[in-house]
């Protein structure tokens, strides 16, 4: 228990929720690491997941050649990028974005290629061209599922910023690191609890805004028939 207490007492001193080392100010600048990386990610892995899966093509390379950041270790990357580059945001920025992309590159490709092909049909036959048939067919259906993605994906990146701090940067992973250097469990222990605090605020976050975004007839099984109302309406 005195462990327990110990961390608490961490947690509530008021000396850790002010000036250049407290908690604010290292998660303002754990959210700043992980909103940048996943912002990149994002723009890298949409559109590829998207294309794939509204043409099938290159489905196979693309997926596998990107999943190929899960398969590296984030710590790996991110000494390799530090000896090519040295200290600063890169080495961690790139270990972030090679973990970030796989989700959503996957979910999308999926989401766009499970569309059901009787509604593209529709769509077609309505008289609508290759693209009005992604924004305006695919790409709502396939809502649900990229999100899912981006969900997955931040949460992730929200977890594995704490990294940040073997290269000298800040964030809430300085806990951790200088808590082990110092020998200082609780303080180790008061971070892990912040970052888990923080992925969880994260997923609780973009499952407000999935359901804000994703049109309710296409969150549940009536999804194929929103859809269809939809390339009517749109004839």
């Amino acid at each position: 228990m005195n462990i327990v207490n110990e961390v608490i007492a961490w947690l509530t001193d008021p000396a850790q929720w002010s000036g250049p080392d407290g908690i604010p100010v290292r998660t303002l600048q754990h959210l700043w690491y992980s909103l940048l990386a996943a912002a990149i990610a994002g723009a890298i892995a949409l559109p590829i997941g998207v294309y794939i899966g509204h043409t099938g093509r290159g489905a196979l390379f693309a997926v596998n050649l990107t999943n190929l950041g899960r398969a590296i270790p984030s710590l790996g990357i991110i000494i390799l990028m530090f000896t090519l580059v040295g200290f600063g945001i890169v080495p961690v920025l790139v270990a972030l974005v090679a973990l970030a992309v796989p989700p959503i590159v996957t979910n999308s490709y999926i989401g766009v290629r499970s569309v059901d092909r009787d509604v593209r049909e529709a769509a077609e036959g309505m008289g609508m061209r290759g693209r009005q048939v992604l924004w305006q067919v695919e790409l709502p259906m396939a809502t649900p599922l990229i999100m899912a993605g981006i969900r997955t994906s931040a949460v992730q990146v929200v977890a594995t910023a704490t990294l940040a701090a073997f290269v000298g940067l800040g964030g809430l992973g300085r806990y951790l690191i200088d808590g082990l250097a110092q020998r200082d469990l609780p303080q180790v222990v008061g971070g892990a609890i912040l970052v888990a605090v923080l992925s969880l605020l994260t997923e609780l976050a973009l499952g407000r805004v999935q359901a804000l975004v994703v049109p309710r007839g296409l969150a549940g099984q009536g999804a194929d028939a929103a859809v269809r109302a939809k390339v009517a309406k749109a004839a």
